[in-house]
């Protein structure tokens, strides 16, 4: 089981993520990201599940069109974990290959 960070930990790890920002009840992060199209929204999600999975951690996330917002905790502890900003973290860097001017459809 995941320890739950305290204030501290989540203020450092929000400042290493652009974008992400704390829920109001402090216990989740969110961020939505926009998309060229729903084929990249789509794959940045499919690439995401696939880590999610891995790491068995899965994200709470709406997709419409081109938008993909996402929030982030871990339940079983009430609050962030280690978890949560490891997948925020990898979801920055999948997000990067499907904003990409050079992707190809």
């Amino acid at each position: 089981m995941r320890n739950k960070l305290n204030e501290e930990q989540m203020k450092d790890a929000l400042n290493k993520l652009p974008g992400w920002s704390l829920v109001l009840n402090k216990e989740s992060i969110t961020k939505t990201y926009i998309f060229k199209d729903f084929n990249q929204a789509f794959g940045f999600m499919c690439h995401s599940a696939l880590k999610a999975e891995t790491i068995n951690h899965h994200p709470e996330w709406l997709n419409v069109w081109n938008r993909v917002e996402i929030t982030l905790s871990t339940h079983d502890v009430g609050g962030l974990t280690t978890l949560d900003l490891e997948l925020a973290s990898f979801m920055e860097t999948t997000a990067q290959l499907y904003t990409d001017d050079e992707y190809v459809d």
